[in-house]
């Protein structure tokens, strides 16, 4: 009679086992399913969410009309030459608010409602300004890096609702995903200190490991706190229990945002006091440069209400601060400095996830550690389908399955990167006059995705990764070569102004390239070692114990 033995020294991927799976055996099917499922997701997200940390150089480099901002300008003086264009340009507007200009920002945006109209809806309006002049100003029509920003966690073609709840699905297969390949892999961080080139599945779960124990605190914080940042979509059902009435609801609104809400107006007019002057009594609350946001309602109305927010700089939490002013006297009604225990938490929460409470050095840390996460996600859907085309009976005829994940992998990681730079080559190329210039953008953005789609489903899958690798590198080289023929901002005349916004994205295009065409030559030169799906196993005992011989 055969004897049952527990765990055989074979190679796991091709002994049977006799016994029922152990906890690391379980996990490390939930860890390469719930990964899978939602992996080319995932990897979207990671990737706009690390090029989101940048969102702002980003919006300026796509808008090169808007000029080199050489010094933060006073920040009371243009609050009031905006609220000035802005009571003069939307009267009537029962609410507007601006972002001043910092550090990262060379211009002034500005969102309002527009005045009710006769059927009692309401329209929006947004535009940006000259904080020199308060004038709006003739930039192109672009998203510009809030594009990347948003469909981080809303996508795109789809409802803001459902967009959100596909990415906080993604996240919670991430978060599983995490906990699962911490558990399945009992000497990750001894892989960590180990990799091997050139040694096909072995490297890949070398890198998959390395990357993944590179980041791990952080991927583990970035997930649960993107959970955390739209928690109540997600659980409503206890906000519904304890918060009922408008006036709660408004309560909470005031608790999670500095956007005071409109009342009624008395119908009284009445001018809008000094903005400058409130702003300056924020900036000796709070600094010179840490006031970040200007919200009036009914301005030109004696019920007019003005709140001047603080900035992030230096605080890590996003839970509003902000003063609420008279806006017909300019008397200060209320500090809002402090929040509930459980709003303060989410705050923290919520900045830790954005990190802009940091400097430019903790933005590149984030940055860094968020690519070596996108990294991660990658590896692990490449490493799915090189671990299994070992075992394919004709690696070039697999079965569908194989064959619909390779495809999706070659897209989703190659392919994204071809797709996020053809925005960029949109922003630059099409006619600025171009109705609804914005959106011809994001569609360019899709539209070349999906070709990347078709190539990978036309083309040998060695090939395609091959092709799309140098096609992005390509792409992301030429981009600055591009911007110097198309505007009036080149690469070299940045670099002499001091510019290095315009200098450092465009210096990190190329860097991006470079990357792009190590990964398209070792994918090239890659010849990936075959054998069968069943490996004999030649000594006695061993066959014995796994019953291919008898007792």
């Amino acid at each position: 009679m055969v004897g049952v033995v527990t765990e055989t020294r074979l190679d796991r991927d091709d002994a049977p086992r006799l016994t029922g799976p152990g906890i690391r055996q379980s996990m490390s099917g939930l860890h390469t399913w719930a990964g899978l499922l939602l992996g080319w997701v995932l990897y979207a997200m990671f990737l706009t969410g690390t090029v989101s940390y940048f969102k702002d150089e980003l919006s300026q480099w796509t808008r090169p009309e808007l000029p080199h901002q050489v010094a933060v300008p006073d920040r009371a003086a243009v609050a009031q030459r905006v609220a000035d264009e802005l009571t003069r340009t939307v009267p009537g507007s029962p609410q507007w608010s601006m972002r001043l200009p910092d550090a990262r920002n060379n211009s002034v945006y500005a969102f309002w409602r527009a005045a009710p109209q006769a059927a009692g809806r309401r329209g929006f309006g947004e535009g940006r300004f000259d904080p020199a002049t308060g004038r709006q100003v003739a930039a192109r029509d672009t998203l510009g890096g809030d594009f990347f920003y948003r469909f981080h966690f809303q996508f795109h073609y789809m409802s803001v609702f459902w967009g959100r709840l596909l990415a906080g699905a993604a996240a919670m297969f991430m978060l599983v995903a995490i906990l699962s390949g911490v558990i399945t892999h009992k000497k990750i961080f001894v892989d960590f200190f180990t990799f091997r080139w050139g040694k096909g599945q072995r490297s890949w779960l070398d890198a998959h490991n390395a990357l993944s124990v590179f980041g791990l605190p952080f991927h583990l914080m970035i997930t649960y706190t993107g959970l955390v940042t739209l928690m109540a979509m997600y659980v409503p059902w206890g906000e519904q229990a304890a918060i009922k009435t408008p006036a709660e609801r408004q309560e909470l609104s005031a608790q999670l945002s500095a956007f005071i809400q409109p009342g009624k107006p008395s119908g009284e007019a009445a001018p809008l006091a000094s903005v400058a002057d409130m702003v300056r009594q924020a900036q000796q609350r709070w600094g010179r440069d840490n006031v970040a946001q200007v919200t009036v309602t009914h301005a030109g109305d004696a019920a007019a209400r003005v709140a001047v927010a603080r900035g992030e700089a230096g605080r890590v939490s996003m839970s509003p601060q902000y003063m609420e002013f008279e806006g017909a006297t300019g008397r200060l009604v209320d500090a809002h400095e402090g929040v509930g225990a459980a709003a303060e938490t989410r705050g923290v929460l919520y900045a830790l996830h954005l990190g802009r409470f940091g400097d430019i050095v903790t933005r590149w840390l984030y940055f860094l550690v968020s690519g070596a996460g996108t990294a991660m996600v990658g590896t692990g859907l490449v490493l799915w389908t090189v671990k299994r085309r070992r075992h394919l009976a004709d690696p070039d005829r697999p079965h569908f399955g194989f064959y619909i994940v390779e495809r999706l992998n070659i897209a989703a990681i190659a392919g994204l990167s071809v797709a996020m730079t053809v925005f960029l080559w949109a922003n630059r190329l099409l006619p600025l006059g171009l109705a609804g210039r914005a959106d011809w953008e994001i569609h360019a953005f899709f539209a070349a995705w999906g070709l990347t789609l078709l190539h990978a489903v036309l083309r040998p899958a060695r090939k395609a990764w091959v092709e799309q690798l140098w096609a992005a590198c390509a792409l992301l080289a030429l981009l600055p070569v591009v911007s110097a023929v198309t505007t009036q901002r080149p690469l070299w005349q940045s670099l002499y102004a001091g510019d290095w916004v315009f200098a450092g994205i465009e210096l990190m295009l190329w860097a991006l390239a470079a990357l792009h065409a190590v990964l398209a030559i070792r994918t090239a030169r890659h010849r990936p070692a075959m054998r069968s799906a069943r490996r004999p196993v030649r000594d006695p005992a061993r066959r014995a114990a796994l019953g291919e011989a008898g007792a």
